[in-house]
C-alpha cells in the first residue's frame, strides 16, 4: 500500500458511557493511585498469615533493609500470561517477588524480596524474569545484590518454564561473582533448586525457626528412604550454620538479621574496581596494646581466644565474623584498622588447639579469595600446630581442601600481611600465608616456634632408635628435645634465615600491622593472562 492509499481519517474515539465518570487524566492518576495502594498492601489474609508464621511480609523487610524512602520498585505490575494451566483468577500483580533498588547508609543496592503471601513465592516465569532484570542492572550498575528468599519452590503448574527461570538466576550469579557482592538472606522456605541460589551467594543470612533450606525434603525422604526427619533438623539455621557452612551468619530474628546485612555492606566496596569504604584513620600506627603481652600463653599447648588478639589489633574492637558456628577452629571476619577494611583469618586455639582440617582449609579458601576478588587486604594470624591427623581426614579429602587454602592465598594479590603468634608447624605453617606461598610483610612475637613439626613429636621421629637403646629413654628424650629446641625453634631462627622479616613486640602488633598495610597501599601485581586456573574443587 501507497503512502496515498493509507487512511488518515482521524479514528473514533468512544464517548463517555452514560452514568460513568468521564476519562480524564485525573481520573487516570486516581485509578492508578488505587491500584497501586492496593498491590502494596496485599492481600489482608495472606499478610495475617505471614505474621502469624512470625515472618515478616517482603515489603516490611525491604522497609528494615534499606535506608527510608530510598526504595524504587520495578516490576510492580507485572502478571502472569493469560494462557496456561491454573491461571484463572491466580495472576496477582508482582507474580510473587518485590524487585528495585534502594539505598544502604546511601550507596546504591539491587535487591529482590520474595513474597510468600502470593502464591506461596513460588517461582514462575514472569516472577523469575522481574529476578533476571534486577540482577543484570546491578551488574551493568557495578552495585551490591541482595537478595531475600521466602518461596515454595518451583511453580509447578509452570513446569520447564520455572526451571529455566531458576537458571537464569544461577547463570547470572555466576557471571557477577568477583564483580559485585552478593548477598542471600534466607527469611523462609528455600527448596529444591532454589537452594543453589543462596549457595552461590558471596554471603547467605538464615534466622532461626523461619528459615529452612534443602535440596530434598522431609516428605520425599520419607517416601524415598523412610527415614523421619523434621524441617528444622534437616536444613535449619542452625544446620547450614554449623554442619554444612552454607550460611555465612545466623540470626534469631528478622529485625537483628537485616540490621546485621547493612553492617556487612558497610565494610564491602560497590565492586571489583572501587575499594571498600574507608573512615577516617584511627593513628593505629602509634596505638601501643599492653593487653597483647598477656592474652597469649607462652607454653605452646595452652588454649587462648584468638578473638581477643583480634580486638586488640583492629580498630575499636570491632569486627564483623562469618561462619562463626562452622568449622570454629578458624577465624575469618572483616574489620578495619586504621580505618581501612581489611579480611582477618586467624587460628582458633580454643577450639581442636587451632588445628587446620577440610572444613576449617575451604572456610579459610573462600574467604581469601572473596577479599582478594574486592580489594580488600588480608592479615593472617598464626599459631598452628598443624593439620588434624587420622584416616577420617585424609578419607574426607584434607589434602585436596587444604590444596584450596594453599591455592587461595597464592593467587591472592592484595596486601598480604602474616603475624605468627605463636607456633607455626609443618604444612599448616606454609598454607597460613607464609613467605613461601607469597605473603608481603611476615611478623612474629618473640615466642614465636616455627618449624616441621614439635620439637617432642621431632625427637621421637629423628631419634626412635637413640631413645629405644637409651638406659634412661625419658631422661635422654628431655635432653634432644631441648638441644632441638635450641637449635632449631628457637624465635630468631626463621628471621635468621629470611622467613619472616621482623620479631615484634607483641604490644606494637596494632601499630606494626598498620605501618604493613600503609606501606602496601599501592602494591600491584598483575597476574600471568589465562582463562583462569584449575582451583582443586
Amino acid at each position: 500500500m501507497s503512502v496515498s492509499e493509507v487512511d488518515l481519517r482521524p479514528v473514533s474515539v468512544p464517548g463517555p458511557v452514560p452514568g460513568e465518570e468521564p476519562r480524564t487524566m485525573a481520573v487516570l492518576r486516581r485509578e492508578r493511585d488505587t491500584l497501586l495502594a492496593r498491590i502494596e498492601a496485599g492481600d489482608p489474609n495472606g499478610v495475617e498469615r505471614q505474621h502469624e508464621l512470625g515472618k515478616r511480609t517482603a515489603r516490611e523487610r525491604l522497609g528494615l533493609l534499606l535506608d527510608e524512602g530510598s526504595f524504587v520498585e520495578l516490576g510492580v505490575f507485572r502478571r502472569r500470561g493469560e494462557a496456561g494451566p491454573d491461571t484463572e483468577g491466580r495472576r496477582p500483580h508482582t507474580d510473587g517477588v518485590v524487585t528495585g533498588t534502594g539505598t544502604v547508609e546511601g550507596r546504591r543496592v539491587f535487591v529482590y524480596a520474595q513474597d510468600f503471601t502470593i502464591l506461596g513465592g513460588s517461582l514462575g516465569a514472569e516472577h523469575a524474569s522481574k529476578i533476571h532484570r534486577v540482577m543484570d542492572l546491578a551488574l551493568d550498575a557495578g552495585a551490591p545484590l541482595i537478595g531475600l528468599n521466602d518461596s515454595g519452590g518451583a511453580r509447578i503448574q509452570e513446569g520447564v518454564a520455572a526451571l529455566d527461570g531458576y537458571g537464569g538466576i544461577f547463570r547470572r550469579q555466576v557471571a557477577a561473582s568477583g564483580v559485585i557482592p552478593q548477598i542471600s538472606v534466607v527469611l523462609g522456605p528455600c527448596a529444591g533448586g532454589a537452594a543453589y541460589s543462596p549457595a552461590l551467594a558471596d554471603f547467605t543470612f538464615m534466622v532461626r525457626g523461619t528459615a529452612r533450606m534443602y535440596l530434598t525434603g522431609p516428605d520425599v525422604i520419607a517416601a524415598v528412604s523412610g527415614e523421619q526427619v523434621g524441617h528444622d533438623e534437616l536444613g535449619g539455621a542452625d544446620v547450614h550454620g554449623g554442619r554444612t557452612g552454607v550460611a555465612a551468619v545466623v540470626h534469631d530474628d528478622e529485625d537483628a538479621c537485616l540490621e546485621d546485612v547493612r553492617h556487612l555492606l558497610s565494610l564491602l566496596p560497590d565492586n571489583n574496581l572501587s575499594v571498600p569504604p574507608a573512615e577516617p584513620p584511627t593513628g593505629a600506627r602509634e596505638d601501643v596494646r599492653p593487653r597483647l603481652a598477656d592474652i597469649v600463653p607462652v607454653e605452646p599447648n595452652k588454649p587462648y581466644d584468638m578473638r581477643d588478639v583480634v580486638a586488640e589489633v583492629v580498630d575499636d574492637g570491632d569486627f564483623f565474623e562469618v561462619h562463626e558456628g562452622w568449622a570454629p577452629n578458624v577465624l575469618c571476619a572483616l574489620a578495619r584498622v586504621d580505618g581501612a577494611v581489611v579480611g582477618v583469618v586467624g587460628n582458633q586455639p580454643m577450639v581442636l588447639a587451632g588445628v587446620l582440617d577440610s572444613d576449617a582449609a575451604q572456610k579459610a579458601a573462600r574467604f581469601v579469595r572473596f577479599c582478594d576478588a574486592f580489594n580488600i587486604a588480608l592479615v593472617t594470624l598464626v599459631d598452628v600446630p598443624g593439620f588434624l591427623p587420622g584416616s577420617a581426614q585424609e578419607h574426607a579429602g584434607v589434602i585436596r581442601h587444604g590444596a584450596k587454602l594453599l591455592y587461595a592465598y597464592c593467587e591472592a594479590t592484595v596486601p598480604r600481611v602474616q603475624v605468627i603468634v605463636r607456633k607455626a608447624y609443618g604444612g599448616a605453617y606454609i598454607v597460613m600465608d607464609s613467605r613461601s606461598i607469597g605473603t608481603d610483610l611476615s611478623l612474629a612475637w618473640p615466642g614465636n616456634e616455627i618449624a616441621v613439626m614439635g620439637a617432642e613429636g621431632a625427637v621421637n621421629v629423628v631419634h626412635r632408635r637413640e631413645l629405644r637403646a637409651a638406659a634412661d629413654p625419658d631422661a635422654r628424650r628431655k635432653e634432644l628435645v631441648a638441644d632441638y629446641r635450641e637449635r632449631l625453634m628457637h624465635p630468631y631462627r626463621a628471621p635468621e634465615e629470611g622467613f619472616v622479616d621482623q620479631v615484634i613486640d607483641p604490644v606494637d602488633t596494632r601499630a606494626a600491622v598498620a605501618d604493613g598495610l600503609a606501606l602496601l597501599r599501592d602494591k600491584r601485581r598483575e597476574q600471568p593472562r589465562r582463562k583462569h586456573g584449575n582451583l582443586p574443587l
